[in-house]
């Protein structure tokens, strides 16, 4: 296997920025755009959001069955689909449907266009993440390498984030004719640096990954994906791991579509000024907690860093809504600290190791059934990532209407983007769904994360005995029973 030099791996991370900066604008601002911008009910605008993503949950088995198939270049497949990604992502965000007076009419249209998006956003994240698993089969390389990226990542984040909290200033600055297009602007901004950064990453894999050759082997059908994905989820592992994925995507999508209410009305600070604090707190704590979860890793495994991280975060959630959200030190608001930066660790450990968890059982896949199938093992876990961001923030959604914030019809005329709102009720709900429900969730995350055998110890005796079987040896799968 070819392994990354100092400067490829510092390409290939930077690829991230592709991945993530699109990403966190869409689960933080999205919500907030469709029903502010293109004025959709809350509790439609997320079944707009829910049903995109779902689509591309249902989609990410047969893009990553092709990534897997004879002489696919998952290079390729990232380099193609980076400016088609930019260029749906920038009308995502346009305000196209803002003047249509039927709802139907505007989820339709937006749901069609973030359909396109999530399509080609995961047919470059597929083989951005699956190629790690080419490269390399060292453990600690592989962590190594997703933690310079995950390290990135909290740029990245940063960018994805405070760039669209500038959207009131650019409104200012666009006048009242087309202050609507403020979020298109940023949009394309980001668009750009994401193609840019993708296309650094894809010239960093030249030389070091190699597509797989196999001139016999025919593509692979609808049937036979759903078999693979079949083979993958009958490993004893797989169900855990999938209940670990969903279930912290579902809580931290939630915190995460609902920061502006929570800057705004949980903690009660202006919109400029609170935001800009809530964004840095998330990206300082994750660029804090990537390097101490890598090294803790390094000396335990991958695992319990996830479970001690995120159990540590879900308690965090818990004890902030005891107190209270609006909580001051001396007249600061604390908690526009303490609440972004529990997701920042939360976010530093899990993207740090999501990927390369799934890994794993590449390897063992391949014990049991012959064959490796990166891009699939990559798709599947997506699969349910997409699900557990898609119902977070539809719950958060409807948990909106729930509480009773419905201000789809209440944005013409208003001087600021986001009017407080004073309801107590209200208030409390949207406290709920930025600490309490979240840390539920990501409780039953952590008991899957428990669940799940990949430990260093047991990926040690699945490579002893894969590397045997590679070389025809006589290998014994004793003691493999709850891996396999």
């Amino acid at each position: 296997m070819n392994t990354l030099t100092k400067k490829k791996k510092f390409g290939y991370a930077l690829g991230i920025f592709a991945e993530s900066m699109p990403y966190n604008m869409f689960y933080t601002y999205y919500l907030t755009f469709l029903i502010e911008i293109a004025k959709i009910k809350p509790s439609l605008a997320s079944i707009v959001i829910f049903i995109s993503i779902a689509w591309d949950a249902i989609t990410d088995p047969l893009i990553g069955a092709y990534g897997d198939s004879p002489k696919v270049n998952k290079n390729k497949m990232m380099k193609m689909s980076l400016i088609p990604l930019g260029v749906v992502f920038v009308l995502a965000w346009t305000a196209i449907g803002a003047g249509l007076t039927s709802q139907l009419a505007k989820v339709i249209v937006y749901s069609v266009i973030t359909l396109l998006l999530w399509v080609f956003y995961t047919t470059y994240t597929i083989p951005y993440y699956a190629v790690v698993a080419e490269i390399t089969e060292d453990y600690d390389e592989r962590t190594s390498i997703r933690s310079l990226a995950s390290l990135l990542n909290a740029v990245a984040i940063g960018l994805g984030n405070i760039l669209p909290a500038l959207v009131p200033t650019v409104m200012t600055l666009l006048g009242k004719k087309y202050e609507t297009s403020a979020y298109a602007v940023i949009a394309g901004i980001i668009s750009i640096g994401a193609i840019a950064l993708g296309f650094v990453c894809c010239k960093s894999l030249n030389g070091v990954y190699e597509p797989k050759k196999n001139s016999d082997a025919k593509g692979i059908t609808v049937k036979e994906t759903l078999q693979t994905f079949g083979d993958i989820f009958r490993l004893k592992p797989t169900k855990w791991f999938l209940v670990f994925i969903f279930f912290y995507l579902a809580g931290s999508s939630m915190i995460q579509s609902n920061l502006t209410y929570m800057v705004i009305d949980c903690i009660g600070m202006s919109y400029d000024d609170g935001i800009a604090i809530v964004i840095l707190s998330l990206v300082v704590f994750m660029a804090i907690t990537v390097p101490i979860a890598e090294k803790i890793a390094m000396k335990t495994d991958r695992r319990f860093t996830c479970i001690l991280f995120i159990s540590l975060v879900a308690v965090g959630e818990i004890i902030a809504k005891l107190i209270g959200l609006d909580a001051t030190i001396g007249g600061f608001k604390v908690m526009c600290i303490v609440c972004p930066g529990l997701l920042g660790i939360a976010a530093g450990a899990f993207w740090t190791f999501f990927y390369t968890m799934g890994y794993d059982l590449v390897e063992l896949d391949e014990l049991k059934n012959g064959v490796r199938r990166e891009s699939v093992i990559t798709a599947l876990p997506q699969f349910f990532q997409k699900f557990g961001s898609a119902c977070g923030i539809l719950i958060a959604g409807q948990m909106l209407t729930v509480y009773g914030y419905d201000k789809s019809g209440d944005i013409a005329g208003n001087e600021a983007l986001f009017a407080p709102v004073t309801d107590p009720h209200i208030i409390s709900g949207m406290e709920n769904i930025s600490t309490v429900i979240p840390a539920i969730l990501m409780i039953i995350s952590v008991i899957g994360c428990i669940l799940y055998p990949m430990t260093r110890k047991n990926v040690d005796k699945v490579m002893t005995q894969l590397e045997k079987k590679r070389n025809g040896e006589d290998y014994s799968l004793d003691g493999l029973d709850r891996l396999l």
